[in-house]
């Protein structure tokens, strides 16, 4: 059996990706290289790659310090809760906006669209002014919550939603299924890509927020990773060493997602038009 020779686009092609590929792997290198240094080691000027002591110290005491177990609870509650709440609130409404029609509903679209325009950062301080009035600082709900507008999300959804033929909703509607039957047995099957997709940015996006649970909490073992880690100082400055090493753990959860999941995430980009994003 013989093998087809590469044609220059593809040997072209291939060196492009590996190089790429490169670019952006060596930051975790880096990262995980600098973990097994010495504290010493780490801000060694000039700086190198590999460790001439390799050690352990960093994760040691990373562990050792008390709270990187509660960060990482923390941040899997909040993000799991997150993705959730969004993910029934977003098929819902989606739904909702696209097969219903009901008054005050190009005004609620509208809305939806405006959320779209606002960046997050801008609602801080009234969200966080809100949230203390309803005594939720430093609870999880306070961290939860106001994570749950997904005016994003809820447009994907209604985009595909719209997309879906209303032939097979007729169908079910004429053998005697009503509105939740033909959603839930329906609908929702054939939308698993895009919920998939939402799901998992969702997901991405909760894990790695830090402005929101540092405005709403100041409590130590309600920490998420990325404020915990932010905290990994003495007396002398940053440790560099134990920052990668938490850098590399907060981490981990999303590379998973992504091995695992990297077929939703192909699938929902192309169902929900994100590649232009």
């Amino acid at each position: 059996m013989t093998t087809k020779a590469w044609t220059p686009s593809q040997i072209l092609l291939t060196l492009l990706g590996a190089a790429v590929s490169v670019v952006f792997l060596a930051p975790f290198a880096w990262g995980l290289f600098t973990s097994l240094k010495s504290e010493t080691e780490a801000v060694e000027v000039p700086a190198h790659w590999l460790p001439k002591d390799w050690t352990g110290q960093a994760w040691k005491a990373l562990f050792e310090s008390g709270n990187i177990t509660n960060w990482f609870v923390n941040s899997l509650v909040v993000s799991v809760c997150v993705t959730s709440v969004v993910l029934l609130v977003s098929a819902l409404a989606g739904y909702g906006f696209a097969r219903t029609e009901f008054r005050g509903k190009n005004v609620l679209m509208g809305l939806v669209m405006a959320g779209l325009m606002i960046s997050p950062a801008v609602l801080g301080v009234p969200l966080f002014t809100t949230v203390q009035q309803m005594g939720m600082v430093d609870t999880y709900w306070g961290m939860i919550l106001p994570q749950c507008a997904p005016a994003a999300m809820v447009y994907i959804l209604y985009t595909f939603f719209q997309g879906i033929p209303r032939e097979l909703e007729e169908a079910a509607f004429i053998d005697g299924a009503g509105r939740w039957r033909v959603f839930f047995t329906i609908v929702l099957p054939l939308s698993r890509p895009s919920l998939a997709a939402v799901g998992i940015f969702t997901f991405i996006a909760s894990w790695n927020n830090f402005l929101w649970p540092y405005m709403v909490t100041n409590n130590p073992d309600l920490m998420t990773m990325p404020n915990g880690i932010a905290t990994v100082m003495n007396s002398y400055g940053i440790q560099w060493a134990q920052l990668m090493a938490g850098g590399l753990m907060a981490g981990l959860p999303l590379i998973i997602v992504f091995v695992f999941f990297q077929r939703q995430i192909v699938a929902g980009v192309a169902h929900t038009g994100l590649a232009g994003q």
